[in-house]
């Protein structure tokens, strides 16, 4: 399959054939999203812990005697039920990991670019090369190819225009720059519009080409 490749101005200056076992794969809405709900719990730190009443200080003694005063029993003031007290059935530290096969994995992201690009919000520049790493200048680059959406800008590798690409796009709140090799199911499905530069197809096909039995029959 054949699609436009455009320059930073969104004029069309050439075509680029592409591997249809990425950019026109079986979508599996079930495995997009399962995919995604893993990249996100993956994502959480687990890092929350409250104290039961055996964690917390005080309630050596029992605040007052058994029978005699009229008032209920107790024997600590860290009881649940008072202020200050332990907590009782609160979170503790955990790990959210989920797993998923590596194959499922990469047929999710084949999944979310073949819906990209088959909805027409995938496109492909030749370079991405600004004068001055400004924000202005990217926002007008951005604003020429993708209009008011938000943007995921896809470089091939780190180099010296990368760096500069990067302390343009910074400051924009919704645009986002990423290296090919770091291309992902949660990235892909919350920008609207995804921008390819051309040299990071390469890269982009083999991290996603197929293998065998990699064709899953879901």
């Amino acid at each position: 399959m054949e699609a436009n490749v455009l320059d930073i101005k969104g004029n069309k200056v050439n075509t680029v054939e592409l591997p249809g076992d990425i950019f026109d794969a079986p979508v599996h809405v079930d495995m997009m999203h399962q995919a995604f709900v893993r990249q996100m719990a993956n994502r959480r730190l687990g890092t929350h812990n409250t104290r039961t009443r055996s964690e917390v200080s005080g309630g050596g003694r029992k605040p007052w005697r058994q029978k005699g005063t009229g008032r209920a029993r107790h024997g600590s003031i860290r009881s649940p039920q008072w202020v200050g007290g332990g907590k009782v059935h609160t979170p503790k530290p955990r790990s959210y990991e989920k797993k998923m096969p590596r194959k499922m994995r990469k047929s999710a992201v084949r999944s979310a670019i073949s819906v990209k690009l088959a909805e027409g919000e995938l496109l492909i520049v030749d370079q991405f090369v600004l004068d001055e790493p400004k924000t202005r200048l990217m926002a007008e680059a951005l604003d020429t190819l993708v209009g008011d959406h938000s943007c995921l800008l896809v470089y091939p590798e780190k180099d010296e225009n990368y760096e500069l690409l990067v302390r343009a796009i910074n400051n924009l709140p919704d645009a986002k720059i990423l290296l090919a090799d770091y291309l992902n199911i949660r990235d892909l499905l919350s920008f609207e519009r995804v921008v390819l530069v051309e040299d990071a197809l390469e890269k982009i096909s083999l991290n996603l080409q197929m293998e065998q039995n990699d064709d899953l029959d879901l």
